[in-house]
């Protein structure tokens, strides 16, 4: 028997939707029937998104900084209750601007904290109480392996998707009997816009940054976006807690 992943009838908030993986994860929601929120802090590239996908009926675009709480709470008396949140905005480590611990400081790190684990808090705790009231929802987070495994210079990054790790964790703990999921996908490297602008001007460094990987290449957004859209399905329904990499077998998950 097929397995089809059926969205008809709900509603998704994508934050960071667009570009990269949050544009491919948008998509495959919306093919999978959803309604899907294009979340962005740049509107233009938020409505971009949003027309592909058949705005104003399929789609619609909503600007916002998720790092501010009173701008997530303007958003979310915009778009109102969603069934899915993909927490997909962060800041990615490139490959190209590494630094070991000791030479940061502290304003390095307020940044990278508040956008991939600040910008999660605010957004999951606007939106997850009236999923818990509604008896069915879906939170899915896009974490990465410098927080699951651990990666030399990328110390702050990583606590920070640490960080959000745990907090799904607790969190499908308390919501589960409400009809509720959480989990996380942690990703390798993607090959998103930057990079491939990065590799143009040093061609080499695609190939080395792709070594560790079983599969050797860097992930594309769309090796993500099929998961995170069987995860917010029925299908889903009694997966939570859980972390999935998507890695192309860097570090496999025991």
């Amino acid at each position: 028997m097929a397995l089809t992943i059926g969205l008809d009838g709900r509603r998704a908030l994508v934050t960071g939707g667009g570009n990269g993986v949050g544009t491919e994860i948008a998509n495959a929601l919306s093919q999978a029937g959803a309604f899907v929120f294009v979340n962005d802090i740049y509107e233009e590239r938020a409505s971009e998104v949003a027309d592909r996908l058949g705005a104003p009926e399929r789609a619609r675009a909503v600007k916002a900084d998720v790092t501010s709480p009173v701008k997530v709470l303007r958003m979310r008396e915009e778009t109102g209750p969603v069934d899915i949140l993909v927490n997909n905005a962060g800041i990615p480590t490139s490959g190209f601007d590494l630094k070991s611990f000791v030479d940061t400081n502290p304003e390095d790190w307020e940044g990278v904290m508040r956008l991939n684990l600040g910008a999660v808090l605010h957004v999951t705790h606007a939106y997850v109480g009236a999923m818990v009231d509604a008896g069915w929802g879906r939170v899915i987070t896009i974490a990465s392996d410098a927080g699951r495994k651990g990666e030399r210079f990328q110390a702050i990054y990583g606590a920070a998707k640490a960080g959000a790790m745990g907090l799904m964790r607790g969190l499908a703990a308390e919501v589960g009997a409400s009809g509720v999921t959480v989990n996380c996908v942690s990703l390798g490297t993607m090959r998103t816009a930057a990079l491939v602008a990065a590799f143009e001007r040093d061609p080499d460094r695609e190939r080395k940054l792709s070594r560790p990987y079983v599969v050797p290449r860097l992930g594309e957004p769309k090796d993500v976006a099929t998961l995170v859209a069987l995860l917010a399905s029925d299908a889903g329904e009694w997966i939570t807690g859980q972390v999935y990499p998507v890695d192309g077998g860097y570090a496999p998950a025991l």
